[in-house]
């Protein structure tokens, strides 16, 4: 076993788990990990269930794919542009998360009301702005909104996460949508009280030192 055959069978095994936690239903999410020339990227329109690691498709930085192949996730601009943007990420997962989904189609972003928010790399996880799927307007949307983060909300659609794994990207993921759903409960009796910005730059100095070296607590 090749190391891109590998690589495409954690791919689905991520894909599969997304749906396990319940991050995501049906064919809507989608997952990269970058590869020397380009990514691998799950197929359009093919549930977790059912997917193999042959599906998996590999599209190059130019953005090319073999066309007698299965044709690749309608996102994978977007994630392309991200992997092209950060050359730290060596992973992207987006999924519809239920209480990530319901705040992004309310056009909020979830603030600083947990210290947990600064899994996204910041005092809060920012919202991007709304542009149609598959397309180039969204993927530099989410490219510009995801500087300095490590997640983002994306208006009326979900979310997306990146890591330097593609564990930790669903980590990262599986965690933005515990906060908002924390954050969806506080709304409902009268809103959360927020940490200030003090002390969020101060857990994002102690999340840096946290766990084992080379690894995300």
């Amino acid at each position: 076993m090749n190391d891109r055959t590998a690589l495409a069978e954690k791919l689905v095994a991520i894909m599969r788990r997304m749906d396990e936690r319940g991050l995501n239903r049906g064919t809507s999410g989608n997952v990269s990990a970058r590869v020397t020339g380009g990514m691998l990227v799950s197929p359009s329109g093919v549930v977790p269930a059912v997917l193999t690691a042959d599906q998996i498709v590999f599209v190059s930085d130019a953005g090319e794919w073999d066309p007698d192949g299965p044709r690749p996730s309608s996102e994978w601009r977007m994630h392309l542009g991200i992997l092209a943007a950060r050359p730290e990420a060596a992973a992207v997962v987006h999924c519809h998360s239920r209480h990530a989904t319901i705040l992004a189609c309310a056009g909020r972003e979830i603030p600083a009301l947990h210290y947990m928010v600064a899994v996204a790399g910041g005092d809060r996880v920012p919202l991007a702005p709304y542009a149609t799927f598959g397309t180039a307007e969204l993927a530099d949307g989410i490219a510009a909104t995801l500087k300095g983060y490590r997640a983002c909300l994306m208006a009326n659609h979900g979310q997306i996460a990146i890591g330097r794994s593609l564990d930790e990207a669903l980590a990262i993921a599986d965690e933005v949508e515990e906060q908002a759903a924390v954050y969806c409960g506080t709304l409902a009796i009268g809103g959360p009280v927020l940490l200030d910005a003090g002390e969020m730059a101060r857990i994002g100095l102690a999340f840096a030192a946290y766990g084992q070296k080379g690894q995300r607590g």
